[in-house]
């Protein structure tokens, strides 16, 4: 019984195999578009593409281009090209604005821009080419069925901006203590606060630029000494302001602390 089976099913696979091939050399483009389709539907992606590929020129103008452009597009998405599968949804889209498809496909686009986006310490432009995409559909479809989860992609996508513009804030106050221009690492976390108000990173932002203040006023030049010891203290203030149950506290207030015994060095001098 199992011998039959699978003889039965080594006839469907031979069959199934048989017929791409043969639709696949023959010029007749209804059989290709036939067979890609079914190909499609049992998700052999990469032989409905080739199918679809060599039909496309023949459909435009057509009236079954619209359902083989699209399945064209997917084609690409499910073989995880994405690149080519944004462009392709992004093209459905603009050919086909009235489609049904026409927000799955903006969608799609833009979620396949989504998964072109890299680790955040690589060059974010990608990101913003999916943050725009996606952007742009959400504007464009604010009652679609998409719309969550095109919500949640750009959330994740602005956040991974957000890690990369922190992480090059905290490295200016790591190259700060070999070159001493503290000055710079404060206005990159003063810019990342301007850029992502309601961060995550924001309390390690604010300790961040207290750090600053206190390493650049211990370190500075005479003239300029007192000035700078004075900003620690409105950097001390900020910080303990909104974060004066943090861990941290210890290691603000010793900065704190410092900064103060040197100034009444200036105190004692007048």
């Amino acid at each position: 019984m199992k011998k039959l089976f699978y003889l039965f099913l080594t006839f469907i696979v031979l069959s199934s195999c048989s017929q791409y091939q043969k639709a696949l050399k023959k010029p007749d483009v209804s059989e290709k578009f036939r067979v890609g389709e079914e190909m499609y539907n049992k998700g052999k992606f990469a032989k409905a593409n080739k199918l679809f590929a060599q039909i496309v020129p023949s459909y435009r103008g057509k009236p079954q281009a619209e359902k083989l452009m699209f399945l064209y597009s997917k084609t690409y998405f499910e073989m995880k090209d994405y690149y080519l599968a944004s462009y392709q949804f992004e093209r459905f889209a603009s050919a086909y604005p009235q489609s049904e498809k026409v927000e799955e496909a903006a969608f799609l686009s833009g979620k396949s821009a989504y998964m072109l986006s890299p680790v955040y310490s690589k060059d974010q432009t990608e990101t913003i080419d999916a943050i725009e995409k996606l952007q742009s559909f959400i504007n464009l479809y604010p009652e679609s069925e998409f719309l969550p989860a095109a919500n949640e992609l750009v959330k994740e996508l602005d956040f991974k901006l957000e890690r990369k513009a922190f992480e090059i804030a905290k490295q200016y106050n790591k190259i700060a203590g070999y070159t001493g221009d503290y000055t710079a690492s404060i206005k990159a976390f003063d810019n990342f606060i301007l850029d992502f108000p309601g961060s995550t990173y924001r309390e390690d932002v604010y300790f961040y630029k207290l750090d600053s203040a206190y390493k650049m006023a211990i370190n500075s030049v005479e003239s300029k000494r007192e000035e700078r010891l004075e900003n620690v203290k409105k950097h001390y203030n900020s910080y303990k302001k909104s974060y004066s149950q943090s861990e941290r506290m210890e290691d603000a207030d010793k900065m704190l602390d410092e900064a103060i015994k040197e100034l009444e060095k200036y105190s004692t001098k007048s």
